[in-house]
């Protein structure tokens, strides 16, 4: 059984900061790429960013100069730092890997999410 944990979200000003951790647990014969969603309100979830097990990174474009995604592999664990926040990054920000049980089996994997709410 594999677990994804999300922490770090909270209610923060604009303008400000949040990092955005997730940690993966249970039986990992390894991870492949690890992304950060997010859905608003009456919106879709949408790709914020992704990084491969490489460290290859990609990002939506509202978010490029101002998010930085990161990995600790020794940790299973993927990190979102959020700078310069606004109103409209307000959403539930969740957690997503590809993950291998084993070497032969790969399945996509979800936490429960992390609130972030953008607000003066």
């Amino acid at each position: 059984q594999v677990q994804l944990v999300e922490s770090g979200g909270g209610l923060v000003q604009p303008g400000g900061s949040l990092n955005l951790s997730c940690a993966a647990s249970g039986s990992i014969f390894s991870i492949n790429t690890m992304n950060w969603y997010r859905q608003a309100p009456g919106k879709q979830r949408e790709l914020v960013s992704g990084i491969t097990s490489g460290r290859s990174t990609n990002y939506a474009d509202s978010v490029k100069g101002r998010f930085t995604i990161s990995r600790d592999n020794a940790k299973n664990t993927v990190y979102l730092q959020m700078n310069s926040l606004k109103p409209e990054a307000t959403a539930v920000y969740y957690c997503h890997a590809d993950i291998r049980v084993t070497v032969f089996v790969r399945r996509d994997y979800w936490g429960l999410g992390t609130q972030v709410t953008v607000s003066s």
